[in-house]
């Protein structure tokens, strides 16, 4: 039987081969990551992560898994909320976005309630139920299965539990479409070069975006794996979109 081909930016690649092209990409940009996402968005992804926490509404005693964590941005955020009255779990399929997330949080007032796991969306080294929020931010779309990766996160949640999902999206107005390809193939990639010294990971990054479901689309996935009130928002004009649903 042949091997499946998964998408990978544009380009079709064998399944078993996308997970080692994304780890890839990470380690490369992992030192320049939090300041390239500061350039790219005109620090405008600090107000979409803000509007994902005035959502989920965090309150004391809560734990957070947040997947595709990065250097722990969504869990500080997290953890601040509840004034340190909460735990948080991050975990990255990157070795080294992990090194950097821990080095940052060095001078983080409340990292005792931080943790860190070098761990696959598709499967996760925790327990069944274990955590009250699960949260991937600008992530899902570089897993190899997406719809595994939607059970895997049903499976950690508890009753009750609800998961949070900010991704890049579909803007719906054509003129908005326009000038976001073309700030998007024109100018971020150069960002990547200049900044990174690395332009085909951002490359990948921009195609990836266009690969990934539509808002409804990506909304009936997710009820698919189980969870209901699957609701979506727009954000910047449907250049970004959260996605809420709970485990009942």
């Amino acid at each position: 039987m042949n091997e499946k081909n998964v998408d990978f930016g544009f380009r079709r690649v064998k399944k078993t081969k996308k997970p080692a092209l994304v780890n890839g990409i990470f380690s490369g940009v992992a030192g320049k990551y939090d300041l390239m996402n500061d350039i790219m968005s005109v620090g405008i992804h600090r107000v979409w992560k803000d509007l994902m926490l005035d959502w989920i509404a965090p309150k004391s005693g809560q734990i957070l898994l947040d997947v595709a964590g990065g250097t722990g941005d969504v869990a500080m955020r997290f953890i601040d909320r509840c004034k340190g009255d909460a735990h948080a779990i991050v975990a990255d399929f990157t070795e080294e976005m992990i090194f950097f997330g821990k080095t940052r949080s060095q001078e983080y007032q409340y990292r005792s309630k931080l943790d860190w796991l070098c761990a696959d969306a598709m499967n996760l080294p925790v327990s069944d139920e274990m955590c009250d929020i699960y949260t991937i931010s600008f992530g899902l779309r570089n897993v190899t299965d997406l719809e595994v990766s939607l059970g895997e996160a049903y499976r950690v949640l508890r009753q009750g539990g609800r998961i949070m999902i900010l991704e890049f999206s579909t803007p719906k107005d054509r003129n908005i479409q326009w000038l976001y390809d073309k700030y998007s193939f024109d100018i971020i990639p150069f960002m990547g070069k200049l900044v990174a010294k690395d332009s085909e990971s951002y490359q990948y990054l921009v195609e990836s975006i266009r690969k990934f479901p539509k808002q409804d689309e990506l909304a009936d996935k997710i009820k698919t794996a189980g969870f209901r009130n699957v609701k979506f928002r727009n954000l910047s004009m449907g250049i970004v979109a959260l996605h809420s649903g709970w485990k009942i």
